[in-house]
């Protein structure tokens, strides 16, 4: 893309983090807006902020979880300016626990938000994005998109899938002229995780040392210069960048540390008595 002036773009999750600082940064590239998210507060206090910059936006409450909800905001912002040049799909939640302790509900409502609803709106937006003579998808993922690890299980397939869509949607609609970008950023000084359910193996929200962590500003600067650049896929910080260079060069060597403290299944108290008669009955 030449130049985000004078175009149009759609936010999820633009109320906080990540999706509030792409919805600051593109309106001082002079975007037009469309802004959703389920916190109304927070996106009130947004859209007056990037009006300030000069440009024009339109909040809307809209839970990406539900399928109605997503199909009433496209026909809203295309009946109100017929199409759109840029789709940031950024809104996302996560779940830190064991997985067997996951509820089905918030496994459900998970994989709806951070991967079901970034295909829905792709697929609802694009045809009137490909008429568009410069349009971009920009799917915020994860490094955990590009790396499996433990107590992510539903949080880690659906940064999977979204990175998996964006390479299948940039491999498809590349020659048509659509550009597509997953950014896979590490950790980011966000709410993702203070407010994410716990398993009961958990008492308290775990949180990145400081020193991993990046700022939301960062991130939207850099998606901003890979949307301009139709860049394929950013990962971030240098530990991210090494992890995703190990697992792609050294696949064995990520398996074999999960591996390290592997602790043996614990023995029933039934098996102990029939083991227990057997040495007897041996004896």
């Amino acid at each position: 893309m030449q130049s985000l002036r004078n175009k149009t773009a759609l936010v999820t999750g633009a109320a906080s983090g990540i999706g509030r600082a792409l919805a600051l940064q593109l309106s001082r590239e002079g975007t037009d807006l469309y802004l959703l998210d389920v916190d109304q507060v927070g996106l009130v206090d947004v859209v007056a902020a990037v009006k300030h910059e000069g440009v024009d936006a339109i909040g809307r409450h809209c839970d990406v979880s539900d399928s109605r909800q997503i199909d009433s905001s496209v026909a809203h912002i295309l009946d109100r300016w017929g199409a759109i040049d840029l789709l940031v799909n950024n809104a996302g939640i996560t779940y830190y626990g064991q997985t067997e302790q996951m509820s089905a509900e918030h496994c459900e409502r998970l994989l709806s938000i951070n991967l079901h609803a970034p295909i829905h709106f792709t697929r609802e937006l694009l045809p009137t994005m490909l008429q568009r003579p410069e349009a971009h998808v920009l799917n915020i993922a994860s490094f955990y998109g590009l790396i499996g690890t433990r107590r992510l299980a539903a949080y880690t397939a659906s940064k999977f899938g979204l990175v998996g869509f964006s390479e299948s949607l940039r491999a498809e609609y590349g020659r048509a002229g659509l550009g597509v970008t997953a950014m896979c950023p590490g950790f980011v000084d966000t709410n993702l995780f203070a407010t994410a359910p716990l398993g009961a193996d958990r008492q308290q929200h775990k949180t990145p040392p400081r020193w991993m962590l990046t700022t939301p500003e960062k991130i939207a600067a850099r998606a901003i210069k890979a949307v301009y650049r139709n860049e394929a896929q950013v990962v971030m910080q240098p530990y991210a960048k090494l992890a995703h260079l190990g697992k792609r060069f050294v696949p064995g060597l990520l398996d074999w540390a999960n591996h390290l403290s592997r602790k043996k299944p614990k023995q029933a108290a039934g098996d102990l008595q029939r083991d227990s008669a057997g040495e007897r009955r041996a004896a």
